[in-house]
């Protein structure tokens, strides 16, 4: 089971901030990028990479790109559950103005996304002087790019240029994924 759940006798709990509660069917699920690679295989598809994830929540039918998922409007609580609003998840049916222009819903806020994309640099990318370390440190082929933000995101990191990155197998954040198609 994933790490934020429980099984106390026939019930299974989602393991909360503060509280164990039953768990709610419509929540994301929380896993690392071995558990969500898994499950997308078991179903005979993948984790998408971070290309497909950017088409999928910025892109539009006639190839131009949003600023966020639902467009251009500043990021607000009617458009997903980011910006500290929330200790836990919700349902992912419960802001549907947030949703891409693709009908994609919560691809931004209630979980980071897992893409199966290593987190490497992009062409002509140079480290700052002034943290030389945040980036560059990181690009081992060990940590892979998530998308999206979470619940604990702040509004003003929510860009189509912010990459978030962990170890595959790490759990101790709120990574939740999709499958594509092969």
């Amino acid at each position: 089971m994933p790490h934020f759940w429980v099984r106390r006798g026939d019930t299974i709990y989602y393991r909360g901030m503060f509280a164990e509660i039953p768990l709610p069917l419509d929540w994301p699920v929380y896993v690392t990028q071995t558990e969500a690679a898994a499950y997308a295989r078991w179903h005979g598809k993948s984790l998408p990479t971070e290309e497909q994830f950017h088409r999928a929540a910025f892109g539009t039918p006639g190839g131009h790109q949003r600023a966020l998922a639902w467009g251009g409007t500043e990021p607000g609580a009617v458009y997903g559950n980011f910006d500290f609003r929330r200790w836990e998840p919700e349902s992912v049916f419960a802001r549907p103005a947030g949703d891409s222009a693709f009908g994609v819903s919560q691809l931004i806020g209630n979980g980071w996304q897992w893409t199966r994309t290593p987190f490497a640099p992009f062409p002509g990318f140079k480290p700052r002087d002034t943290y030389p370390g945040y980036s560059a440190n990181f690009f081992d082929g060990e940590h892979f790019v998530l998308k999206g933000g979470s619940a604990r995101t702040a509004s003003r990191l929510l860009r189509r240029s912010f990459r978030n990155w962990f170890r595959r197998d790490y759990p101790y954040m709120y990574g939740a994924f999709r499958c594509v198609e092969n």
